[in-house]
């Protein structure tokens, strides 16, 4: 049997049932936190709080990475498939509006299997994958059926930055042929009664400081092709991480203002309404939780 790991676009190859692969993790799913979150776009966290399983290890590792201890997988807790199912009605039971699986790429057959399992024994609220965009249609078309909504980055257009800040110079071409499969799947954003997305694609576009041009040429792109079958999330909120400061003194700032209004202002004079911005003042609000375990 082949045991060469090829779910993300890293193709690394790896036996992960024997090392690690270059998501930093083993094939046994490690979940760092499982617990009610309130800093998602309004239709997914509400009042309640989104059901977020936030999953170790990641194939991409942005430089300025907020969660950079589970992306390399330094903490969490290796649980089962019938352990991560029992955790997602766990969330239900608390009252999440969703399930919201966080970064999962590297374990996206063992996700299948767990939503499975859970709708067989009492799961009935929505599934939202949350990732980076770095995808396959291969491994993205084992969760048709399983997902009802897409939470994709979009993080680059030009390969060049995502070469620099992300070490994948195929980015910008993955990304695309990854939402067009998530938009295929569902290609309808439905909200119900309450305001609460039950099926769809909402595409997040995190501003970079000083990278504008590159940001509009995404919010550009995606409503040339979406257009209003799609919603787009324009983020304010990066936050330098310490180590930044040396390596990437360009990016060692929050973003302005003026960079983030000029932005917005591109997206509605292209015609763009189907989108969630955020008020400056997130920028100072801390969107890093504790992975201390909670909820496993």
């Amino acid at each position: 049997m082949n045991k060469k790991c090829t779910l993300c676009p890293r193709n690394c190859g790896v036996d992960r049932d024997n090392s690690l692969g270059v998501c930093q993790v083993s094939s046994t799913v490690k979940v760092a936190r499982a617990a009610l979150h309130f800093w998602e776009e309004p239709c997914i966290s509400g009042e309640n709080g989104s059901g977020a399983v936030f999953f170790s290890g990641c194939p991409l590792h942005c430089v300025f990475c907020q969660n950079e201890e589970i992306s390399h997988g330094k903490v969490g807790k290796e649980i089962s498939i019938e352990q991560l199912a029992q955790i997602y009605l766990n969330l239900q039971e608390q009252g999440a509006n969703n399930i919201n699986l966080v970064t999962g790429t590297h374990y996206i057959p063992a996700i299948a299997a767990s939503v499975k399992s859970a709708r067989d024994n009492g799961l009935y609220i929505p599934i939202i994958y949350n990732t980076s965009g770095y995808e396959t249609v291969e491994s993205l078309r084992l969760l048709e059926g399983i997902v009802n909504a897409y939470l994709p980055d979009f993080k680059y257009l030009d390969g060049e930055l995502a070469s620099q800040y992300s070490h994948a110079k195929d980015y910008p071409e993955i990304a695309k042929t990854a939402i067009e499969e998530m938009v295929r799947q569902c290609p309808t954003t439905v909200f119900d009664e309450k305001g609460f997305i039950k099926s769809g694609v909402i595409v997040r576009q995190l501003l970079l400081p000083g990278h504008t041009k590159d940001s509009k040429a995404i919010v550009k792109y995606l409503y040339e092709t979406y257009g209003d079958s799609i919603y787009i999330s324009l983020m304010s909120q990066y936050t330098p991480m310490p180590h930044i400061a040396e390596k990437y003194p360009e990016i060692n700032r929050r973003v302005t203002k003026r960079e983030y209004e000029s932005v917005v202002n591109y997206a509605l004079d292209l015609g763009v309404t189907n989108a969630f911005i955020q008020d400056r003042k997130v920028a100072q609000e801390s969107f890093i939780p504790d992975f201390n375990g909670e909820g496993l």
